[in-house]
C-alpha cells in the first residue's frame, strides 16, 4: 500500500480513465440526442410555422451603425462581410461575435465607439453574408485565426483593439496568443482563456453539462433541423427565455431585433457554418497554456447560463499584463446586448486608463 505503481500499470490507469471520462462526455451527447428526437417528435405534428425570411429587417440597414462592406482574403479566397462606423484611418478597434448571433450583436458598440475608432464589426467565417465552407476541416481554429490575421492587414492596419464575445471571445484569446503584436488591447467578454475552459470543463460536471451543445453538435444535420422547428423557437428562446435570455434588468431585444437574427438564420444553410465551428474543436483540443502579454479586460454576466463564473478570475493567470475583471451580477450572456451602457462604459474607462498608463 502507497507504493508507486510502475509505469506500465499508471498508462493503464491513464488509460482506462480517460476511456471512461469519454465514455460518459458521449453518453451525455447520446441523451442530449435522444431528448431533442423526443422534442422532434412533439413538433412534427405542430405547425412549422415560417420556414425562410426573403425581406431584411430595416434595422440591418440603419445607416447610424455604419456601412456594409466587403473584403476577399488573398490565401483562402474567402469574402467576408462586415459593417465598418467612424473614419477611416482611426485606430481600429475590431469586434467579434458568438454563437448564434452575427455583425449586428455589437449594434451598440458600434455607434458608440465611432467617435476615436474605426469600427469594424465582422460576420465570422461561415456566418451571415461571409463566405461559408462547406466541409467542417476548413473550421478549425487556426484558420479562423488566420482570418482574423488576413483581415486586418487587408483592411490596411498592422495592429488594433480586439473585442470577442462567447466563440468570438475563445478566438481573440487565440489571436492575441499567436499575433501579440497585431494586438494593442484585449477585450472578452464571457469567455475564459481557452486553458482555463479546457481544464475546468473536465474537473466540473456541471459546466460540461452546461457544454453539451458542443457534443449535441457533432452530429451532422440534426442539430440544423432542430434550430428550424416551431418557427426557430430554439433561436427566439435563447435571447428570450427565463433561462438563457436577457433578464429583467437587461435592455431587451426588440421584436426587429428577434426578426433580423431569425431572417440572417433562416436563410437556406445558415447554420451550418456556425455550427461547423463546433464540429472541429475536439480535433484542436487540448490547448497548450499560453500567455497573453497585452493589457487585458474581462467583462462576465454573473447569470451566463452557459459559462461558469468562477473561471473569469482563474483567467487572471494567463494574462503577464495589466487585466481588469468586472463581473456584473444582474447580466446574461448576451452582456453587451443585455448591458450596452455599462458595457461601453466600461471598455472607455480600459481604454483611456491604459492609454493613460502608457504615456506614464
Amino acid at each position: 500500500p502507497g507504493a508507486a505503481c510502475p509505469p506500465p500499470a499508471r498508462r493503464v490507469m491513464v488509460a482506462a480513465r480517460a476511456l471512461l471520462f469519454w465514455a460518459l462526455v458521449y453518453s451525455y451527447c447520446g441523451v442530449c440526442a435522444c431528448i431533442a428526437g423526443l422534442r422532434l417528435l412533439w413538433s412534427i405534428g405542430r405547425r412549422p410555422g415560417e420556414t425562410f425570411r426573403w425581406n431584411p429587417p430595416s434595422c440591418l440597414n440603419d445607416p447610424s451603425l455604419g456601412t456594409h462592406c466587403y473584403v476577399r482574403i488573398k490565401d483562402s479566397g474567402l469574402r467576408f462581410h462586415y459593417v465598418a462606423a467612424g473614419e477611416r484611418g482611426k485606430p481600429l478597434m475590431l469586434l467579434l461575435h458568438g454563437f448564434p448571433e452575427f455583425w449586428y450583436s455589437w449594434r451598440h458598440q458600434l455607434r458608440e465607439f465611432k467617435s476615436e475608432y474605426r469600427v469594424v464589426a465582422l460576420d465570422l467565417r461561415g456566418y451571415g453574408e461571409t463566405d461559408a465552407p462547406a466541409h467542417k476541416e476548413n473550421y478549425k481554429l487556426d484558420c479562423l485565426i488566420a482570418d482574423i490575421k488576413d483581415i486586418l492587414e487587408s483592411l490596411g492596419y498592422n495592429k488594433c483593439v480586439l473585442i470577442g464575445h462567447d466563440w468570438g471571445g475563445m478566438i481573440a484569446w487565440l489571436v492575441a496568443i499567436c499575433y501579440p503584436e497585431m494586438v494593442t488591447k484585449l477585450i472578452v467578454v464571457n469567455f475564459p482563456h481557452p486553458s482555463v475552459f479546457t481544464e475546468y470543463i473536465l474537473r466540473h460536471p456541471s459546466q460540461l453539462i452546461k457544454s453539451g451543445y458542443y457534443f449535441f453538435f457533432q452530429m451532422p444535420w440534426f442539430p440544423e433541423f432542430m434550430f428550424t422547428l416551431n418557427d426557430f423557437k430554439v433561436l427566439k428562446s435563447l435571447f428570450t427565455s427565463q433561462a438563457t435570455g436577457i433578464g429583467r434588468k437587461g435592455c431587451r431585444l426588440t421584436a426587429e431585433d428577434i426578426e433580423a437574427y431569425l431572417y440572417v438564420f433562416s436563410q437556406p444553410g445558415a447554420l451550418t457554418g456556425p455550427i461547423n465551428h463546433y464540429r472541429t474543436i475536439f480535433s484542436c483540443l487540448p490547448l497548450q497554456h499560453h500567455e497573453v502579454i497585452m493589457p487585458t479586460l474581462l467583462l462576465w454576466g454573473e447569470r451566463d447560463a452557459f459559462m461558469e463564473v468562477e473561471m473569469a478570475e482563474i483567467t487572471r493567470i494567463y494574462v503577464k499584463n495589466h487585466f481588469r475583471l468586472t463581473i456584473l451580477s444582474e447580466a446574461s450572456h448576451w452582456l453587451q446586448q443585455d448591458q450596452p451602457d455599462i458595457v461601453n462604459k466600461l471598455i472607455w474607462t480600459f481604454l483611456k486608463e491604459e492609454t493613460k498608463r502608457k504615456r506614464e
